[in-house]
């Protein structure tokens, strides 16, 4: 078997980039943002965080916030007809 080259950051130079003006330190508010269960919130990702990142095919997608999991939290979203969970951290969520 050939083994799979690259990680699961690989072909995301772009998708996972900041625009020049808004790079430096991350703001504390976004890091330390809380939400509740049933919240609407979209998958943006900080790249100068790579904690808790989600794969990067849910990049821009919209789903719901389902419970606290130690920092992080339980996400549900639809991906085609398939319910799936991811668990993020605070700083890659916008609340919508």
């Amino acid at each position: 078997m050939v083994q799979r080259v690259g990680g699961s950051r690989r072909k995301t130079r772009h998708k996972l980039s900041k625009p020049f003006r808004s790079r430096g330190k991350i703001s504390i508010r976004s890091y330390l943002q809380e939400f509740k269960e049933g919240d609407r919130v979209a998958l943006k990702a900080e790249p100068a965080v790579q904690q808790g990142l989600y794969h990067g095919r849910f990049h821009g997608r919209s789903c719901v916030v389902m419970r606290k999991r130690g920092a992080c939290y339980e996400v549900r979203l639809v991906d085609g007809n398939k319910e799936k969970m991811l668990i993020v951290h605070p700083v890659h969520l916008k609340r919508v």
